[in-house]
């Protein structure tokens, strides 16, 4: 996982202190009624009764639970605000159907949504990002006071868990910042990258590179606070390697398609390897260069009609199955984004559409509820049909695109063949996740990209 061209959104200023409650019941039901009597009670039109029972409709339809002992109820309903957000906090945690004897929920978040406002599903998913993080939460449920509790959420969701940490960096970090710098210079490099992961905690960047546009990379939600206007974006690529600057293309890519990096820039890259607080690697990339077998020119990157939000959250999805996969393998899947309707002339059903008759918004893969969705029927045959806005039209479907035996390196099968054919007959990305190795591919006007490599691969990155 972003809600606009650079930064995600802050939800900081739709909190309040007055709701924010410890909770008293034991189970979901009674906890919505509590939040529901603190969040309505200042608007007449509102009916808590009729809003409480459309909350469990729709919790009878698709479960709101994200995780890390923490729900999201939610509804849209015609008020003036935007957003209404509501949070209860459970220290000994409410039961919860379908979660295992010893989970509980600890804490709600109750949203109330404008009817009209477009970034529903946006600020969804930028709680559910945050809320994947097991030591946020934990902070929250922990909080010794509702005060306190207040302060972390505000914090939390507005991009800065905690002030800036100046790090104590030893020789060799300082070494490498320094030629870093030199070789930024005398490379014409526009752009340094930082790999954040190498930290396990904060860093001062501007510190280190004053004369330099600085792009940060992590892999997690809570991003390194943007306090300096050296520092242009934060991009979050997810890895699940330990290899130095293994985010690399992926980062290039999303930086590619934000607008954030140019086609013809050229980054000076510094990391190390993931949590070990000692940058040792320094990588100049010239960007064309790296891309050219692909992309012509900057206008091929994203088809016209794919949100650039919409092919991250894609890019996720295929990481985590590739690391999760289902019972601990990789699940091979196929994903094809925009250009459906003639994505679909050269698709055929294998199975019965399972999205067919929701609501474009229940099934749009920029819903976080969708998560759970999109990996159960990842093991069915055949490809994801996704829309440019992220809407999943259908899953098991079969491709038939001319030049279905596309020329490939040894080792891919079926599915990297229809991946590239499509990808060459439609303005469509493609994106294959192997079931032999987890690697994650991108296919773009027939040409391949890996994006994770296979483990064991070599290399930097």
């Amino acid at each position: 996982m972003f809600f606009n061209s650079l930064v995600p959104m802050r939800l900081d200023k739709f909190f309040t202190r007055s709701r924010i409650i410890d909770l008293e019941s034991s189970d979901l039901k009674g906890a919505v009624k509590e939040l529901l009597r603190v969040s309505v009670s200042r608007f007449k039109d509102l009916n808590k009764n009729a809003l409480f029972k459309a909350l469990m409709e729709r919790e009878k339809t698709m479960t709101t639970y994200l995780g890390n002992g923490v729900a999201l109820p939610h509804i849209r309903v015609k008020m003036p605000r935007r957003f209404v957000f509501a949070v209860g906090r459970s220290k000994e945690g409410i039961q919860y159907d379908g979660l295992k004897d010893h989970e509980r929920i600890h804490l709600v978040f109750l949203l109330l949504a404008n009817e009209g406002e477009r970034d529903y599903l946006k600020v969804l998913a930028s709680i559910a990002r945050l809320v994947k993080e097991k030591d946020f939460v934990q902070t929250l449920v922990d909080a010794p006071d509702l005060d306190v509790l207040f302060e972390k959420i505000y914090m939390g969701f507005g991009g800065a868990l905690s002030q800036p940490v100046h790090v104590r960096q030893n020789r060799m970090n300082r070494l490498i910042f320094r030629e870093a710098e030199k070789i930024a210079k005398g490379t014409h490099c526009s752009m340094i990258v930082i790999f954040a992961d190498t930290l396990t905690s904060g860093l001062d960047v501007p510190r280190f590179f004053p004369d330099h546009k600085t792009i940060l990379v992590t892999r997690t939600s809570s991003e390194f606070p943007i306090q300096h206007e050296n520092i242009v974006a934060t991009l979050q690529v997810r890895s699940y390697s330990r290899y130095r600057l293994a985010q690399l293309r992926s980062s290039v890519l999303v930086g590619l398609t934000r607008g954030i990096v140019g086609f013809t820039d050229r980054l000076c890259c510094v990391g190390g390897i993931p949590g070990s607080n000692q940058f040792d690697t320094i990588v100049v990339v010239d960007i064309e260069r790296e891309f050219q077998i692909l992309f012509n020119e900057q206008s091929n990157i994203l088809p016209e009609d794919v949100k650039p939000e919409v092919l991250e959250r894609v890019l996720a999805v295929a990481t985590e199955l590739a690391v999760e996969g289902r019972e601990g393998r990789p699940v091979g899947s196929l994903f094809i984004l925009g250009d459906t309707a003639k994505v679909e002339k050269m698709t055929k059903a294998l199975v019965m559409n399972p999205f067919f008759g929701y609501k474009a918004e229940d099934r749009n893969i920029m819903n976080p509820f969708m998560d759970e969705t999109i990996k159960e029927f990842s093991s069915l045959d055949g490809a994801f049909i996704i829309r440019g806005d992220g809407v999943v039209v259908s899953s098991g479907s079969l491709v038939h695109a001319p030049d279905y035996y596309h020329a490939l390196p040894s080792g891919l099968g079926s599915r990297h063949a229809a991946a590239a054919a499509i990808s060459l007959a439609t303005n469509c990305i493609s994106i294959v996740v192997s079931s032999s190795t987890g690697q994650v591919t991108l296919f773009r006007s027939g040409v391949m990209v890996p994006l994770i490599e296979k483990a064991g691969a070599g290399g930097s990155y």
